[in-house]
């Protein structure tokens, strides 16, 4: 068996298990959040019972139209904050940060683990090794009521990285150039895992970031294990990580990937750096490396969400907001800002967006006709300077971030 399957062995109590084979896990952390968790309420009340499994390992995160932008998005508010009063699970609420970092910072689970969280980027808990799984409403309310999940051991696909990245290149670099080779149904139903030696050369955010993208390929689980290879998978795909370009998914695809030095001619008139996929710390600072010595460019409309509380008191305290909204970027509250396409920095069909966070499909952030380009901090920051995508390392002066 390959590490996928002893992990759903041990959470299943059996000696081994197969790909295709039906089994049913115990769960070690259940999650939700606001666009999801009032749905799973729902069915949890269907279902009738009056307990959840353990109030410990429940969780609500009012993350995605925080604060709220409609009547609709307050009332899904109100029905998650009686749920959690009622039955004395987590919640977290008030700008707390977006459901994949507050798990990380206040959850941890450890390898192995069993995540269930109604969001389609619960992936993102492989980057430190956790079997995170998306489900529906439906399955979370199972998973609120019984502590389990039922599920199809998925085939094994590795990525075994050797080598170590180029300058500037990071994790949404890497995730990006395996999306264009594996498309955005290519690993579907399937689980990714990142094992070589040249995972020593990924941070543990950059790891998160690849993870949170493996939905973006249609991975079910996305996973890093060990720097050895992998056993008993289906396909092992060699990545030597300094051929990695820095690259930026281009409308209206994740899969439509091409070089950054490629996209020059293309103005922007907004950029956002933050969500779960690129708001943690390492993020800002790439961010603020170029932006205190550069100002953004007056065409341009950049917003700064960072992840969560703890990231963004940690900016604060190193200095990096001054320097980022004196470069003339706005910093918002923690959360999913405008990924998710509900408020706080919508685009219009006249709007060119480059955005660190990971969909860019038709109307994902606003206008159907709005063009969205998925890419780094990095190349986030360099493009709100030139008014332009353009590649870090090409502007003068990009030091290291200090303290104010």
């Amino acid at each position: 068996m390959n590490f996928i399957e002893q992990y759903l062995a041990r959470a299943a109590g059996l000696e081994a298990v197969a790909a295709g084979q039906d089994i049913r896990c115990r769960v070690d952390l259940v999650a939700a959040h606001d666009v999801t968790g009032p749905m799973a309420i729902q069915q949890f009340e269907h279902i009738g019972i009056d307990h959840v499994f353990d109030p410990k390992k429940v969780v609500m995160v009012i993350d995605h139209i925080f604060p709220a932008a409609t009547v609709q998005a307050k009332t899904m508010h109100w029905i998650i904050k009686d749920f959690a009063r009622q039955y004395g699970i987590t919640l977290y609420d008030k700008g707390q940060g977006v459901i994949h970092q507050v798990l990380a910072e206040s959850h941890r689970l450890q390898p192995g683990d069993i995540l269930v969280g109604a969001d389609s980027h619960t992936c993102t808990a492989g980057g430190y090794g956790v079997i995170a799984i998306p489900v529906g409403s439906t399955e979370l309310a199972a998973a609120m009521a019984t502590g389990t999940i039922d599920i199809e051991v998925p085939e094994v696909i590795e990525v075994y990285m050797t080598g170590q990245p180029k300058p500037y290149v990071g994790g949404k670099d890497i995730v990006l150039s395996l999306i264009k080779e594996f498309g955005v149904d290519g690993l579907t139903d399937k689980a990714v895992v990142f094992t070589g030696p040249g995972i020593a050369a990924i941070s543990m955010d950059d790891r998160m970031t690849i993870c949170n993208m493996g939905i973006e390929m249609g991975a079910m689980i996305a996973c890093f294990g060990e720097e050895t290879a992998a056993t008993g998978v289906a396909r092992t795909m060699p990545l030597a990580l300094e051929t990695v370009a820095i690259v930026a998914a281009c409308p209206p695809s994740p899969a439509n990937v091409r070089p950054v030095a490629e996209l020059a001619d293309v103005e922007v008139t907004q950029v956002v750096v933050g969500s779960c996929t690129n708001g943690r710390l390492s993020d800002m600072e790439q961010v603020v490396n170029i932006l205190k010595k550069h100002q953004v460019h007056p065409a341009v409309t950049m917003l700064v969400v960072p992840a969560s509380k703890n990231v963004l008191a940690a900016m604060e305290q190193a200095g990096w907001c001054k320097i980022l909204r004196d470069a003339g970027a706005v910093i918002t509250n923690p959360g999913c800002g405008p990924c998710f396409g509900a408020h706080q920095g919508l685009g219009t069909d006249r709007d060119v967006i480059l955005s660190t966070t990971n969909r860019n499909f038709p109307g994902r952030m606003g206008h159907r006709s709005a063009q969205v380009y998925l890419a780094s901090p990095a190349t986030a920051a360099a493009t709100a300077v030139c008014g332009r995508i353009t590649q870090p390392g090409s502007l003068s002066s990009e030091g290291g971030a200090g303290n104010e």
